[in-house]
Order: C-alpha cells, then structure tokens, then sequence
C-alpha cells in the first residue's frame, strides 16, 4: 500500500539530500544517451564503411565451398577429348595413386566414361560428342560442339548454361563443367584424403585402423616415417614449422623478461628516486609497445631476410615494452614495511631489492611472462605470415592456393591445440604461484 508524505517532510527530505531529488541531467539520462549515441555510432559506420554492399556483394557461395573444403576433400580429374576418347588428367597433388580403381570413375571400352555422384541416379555418361547429365534418374543430353556446350532449353535448375559452358550442380556431391574439349569433374567426400599415406607410399590405402595393426605388430618405425614423408600433407615440414613459432614465442618472451625486469626498476618511481630517469625509461616502454608486433616483424624481415630471428626479435621488443610497464607499475605498488625492514639493519640498496622487494613482485612477474608466453604462441602465427617463418607462412602458403583448404584447417587444428595446451600450463604454473584467481 502506497502512502504520501507532507510538503513540509519533503522540502525537510530535499534540504538534507539534495543529490536524490535533484540529480544532474547525465545522472538522470545519461544511459539512454550513451546508448543513443552508440546506435548513431552504429549506423553512421554501416554508411561510411558501405557495410551493406559489401554484404550484397559478397561471394557466400565461394565462402561455402572453402568451409567445406575444411571437413571434406575434393578429387578433381580433368576428363580430356583426345583421339575420340575420354582421358582422365589429375592434379600435382593426387589423391589416387597411378593405375587404381576408381569406384566413382568408371571407363568403357568405347572410350566414354561414367562419372557418379552418391548414385546412379545423379551421373554423368560422356563421350566426346554428347554429354548425358543425369538428375535424380532423368536424362539431359548436353552437345558437345566445336563453339562449346548446349543444354537442353527446358532442362532442371542443376543444369545451367553459362556462355560456352554448362555448369552441372549436384549439391555437396559434387558438380562439374562441361566444356568443347574436356569436362572438369569435381567429386567430394567426407574427411582428409591420404591424410595418413600419399598415393606413392608402400602403406597407401591403409585405414587408421589398419595404422594401429601395424603399430602393434612391430612396424611403428615404418609407420612413422611413412606418415612423417606424407609428400601430399607435408607432415614432417608443417611439424617442423609448428616448433619453430613455439620456439619464437618461448624465445621472444624470454629475452623480453629477463631484459624488462631490471628496466623496470629504473621505471619506478619509489625504486629509482630519479624523475628524468624514471621518464625516459617510460617512455622507452611506450615507443617499444606502442609499435605493433606485426610492423616490428615487417621492419625484422626486411632487414634480416626471412626466417625466425625476425619473428623472435618482433616478440621481444613489443614484449619488452609491454612487460617493462606493468613490472614497474607493480613495482610502485609494493608495500613499503618490507623494504624499511630490511633498510633498518643497514642492508645495501641492491640488498634492499632483492629481499624486501622481488619476494613481493616476483609472482606477479612470472604470472604476467606466462600471459605473456602464452599469447605470443598464438601471435608467433600471425607475425609468421609476413615472413617471420613457422607454421603462419605455411599457412599462407596453403590459403594462397586456393585449394588446400583442409591443410588450412589441419593447421588450425593444431595450433588451437598447442594454444589450449599452453593455455592450461600457464594457468596451472600461475595457479601455484598466486592462487586460484589466475584462472
């Protein structure tokens, strides 16, 4: 039940807390003008960065393909028209070795070739001259002439006329292109193909099942080496790079420690009595963070070429920087009863230091390089790309090709591997030193 009170008991409530009844104009609306102005925020960025075209405009069914290039492989033959008869023609890469059975490509003795998609009902039947495109069990000859390839006029929206060519859809199993000189087929499956062994290796066709019989039965060696010299994954090489860019992040951070801890006592102001020093080692720090990691690692590689002494150097100066400013700041902040304690039994500066203050910041220290560490691992991948080297320039690589899509992912995969690895070790080791809050 509601109840009022006198205009005497409220002019005595105003007088004694003028700050309830007479807030300012930002107290009393200030949200909903912070909130305002980020929507015309919002809405001016969508107009000057011409979000919505670029939207339009975007290539969604070419993001499509590469996300399923992560999780699935394509075999891609070139069905070429030579001397009346159809000849297959692969890519460098090769997922089938030479001379095997094909159970999806399937060649006659007139020359023609059977191309299936998931089934009978969804194929191809070519031959030099005409193209039969089956669509859920219906067939739609394509002419194949010397200005190009016709479809049928009234044929169903999986086949489509595009100038010369005609495009076949046959949704995740495929698709293919039929031209006046070949037809370029592209089949997909789930998973990695020769993931394990390439089509040239003695132990190809072997399943991971078949891996670990082999394993138990005393061929591990051979295993290994047969999966380490994948020609195809390049397993070897993109281990060998993944170690590199742990061992820039390792590298880097730990220069950049051991350089920022003495720095840093130079930094603060209650260690280092000194104003013009404590200034200019500031803003020593801030010239070295203030430079992004990504352009120290482009300035690196020009000048020493590319390889991971650029990338370490990159970590290190950033890092440095970085690290340098916050050991001082928890430097100015340590308690002083420490230090008078150990300054009252007549103990040197340098003793004053080392036993009245590294006791108190050390754990923060460590704390703060294994933060440090752990996130360099992953900005190791990035500044690797410009050319520092490591498993970011294979990556690159990969992208580059437009093709090697699960490589791409491979490499992810393993990456967020080591990352979530590292992350729990640091947050183990962080743990012991100052408690269950560094989680």
């Amino acid at each position: 039940m509601m109840s009022t009170i006198s205009i005497a008991e409220r002019s005595r409530l105003e007088k004694k807390y003028p700050e309830v009844f007479r807030q300012s104009f930002m107290r009393r609306w200030g949200l909903l003008v912070g909130i305002g102005l980020t929507l015309l925020y919002l809405v001016f960025c969508w107009f000057f960065f011409s979000v919505g075209p670029a939207l339009q405009n975007g290539k969604w069914d070419r993001a499509g393909i590469y996300i399923q290039d992560w999780y699935s492989w394509r075999a891609q033959p070139r069905l070429r028209f030579e001397d009346g008869a159809v000849v297959p023609q692969w890519s460098s890469r090769g997922q089938y070795a030479e001379g095997a059975e094909i159970d999806w490509l399937t060649p006659h003795d007139d020359g023609s070739m059977t191309a299936t998609f998931g089934g009978a009902d969804d194929r191809l039947e070519i031959s030099t001259s005409q193209v039969d495109v089956y669509v859920d069990g219906v067939a739609w000859p394509v002419t194949i002439t010397a200005d190009g390839a016709i479809a049928p006029a009234d044929a169903p929206a999986a086949i489509e006329q595009d100038g010369k060519k005609v495009l076949v859809h046959y949704g995740f199993a495929g698709q293919a292109e039929i031209r006046d000189n070949q037809v370029a087929v592209q089949r997909r499956f789930l998973g990695w193909a020769n993931f394990l062994y390439d089509p040239r290796s003695p132990l190809w066709g072997n399943d991971l099942f078949d891996t670990v019989g082999l394993v138990f039965t005393g061929h591990g060696q051979q295993v290994l080496s047969e999966w380490l010299g994948n020609r195809a994954w390049q397993h070897a090489d993109i281990l060998a790079k993944l170690m590199q860019t742990l061992v820039m992040a390792f590298v880097g951070t730990l220069f950049a420690t051991l350089v920022a801890f003495p720095l840093a006592f130079v930094a603060a102001r209650t260690i280092t009595p000194n104003r013009a020093a404590n200034w200019l080692m500031k803003r020593g720090f801030d010239f070295l963070r203030s430079i992004d990691m990504l352009i120290w690692a482009l300035f690196f590689t020009r000048g020493f070429g590319p390889g991971p002494i650029p990338g370490i150097a990159a970590i290190f100066f950033t890092d440095t920087g970085a690290l340098g400013k916050v050991y001082a700041e928890a430097l100015e902040n340590v308690d002083d009863k420490q230090r008078e304690g150990v300054k009252s039994v007549g103990a040197s500066p340098a003793s004053v230091n080392r036993f009245g203050v590294v006791p108190q910041v050390l754990p923060v220290f460590i704390s703060q390089s294994l933060y440090f560490w752990e996130s360099n691992t992953r900005s190791a991948t990035i500044i690797g790309a410009v050319g520092a080297g490591g498993i970011g320039l294979k990556l690159l690589e990969a992208m580059g090709t437009n093709s090697d899509w699960d490589k791409v992912a491979y490499m992810v995969l393993l990456i967020l591997g080591v990352v979530f690895l590292f992350d729990n070790v640091s947050n183990a080791i962080r743990s012991r030193l100052i408690g269950p809050a560094a989680h």
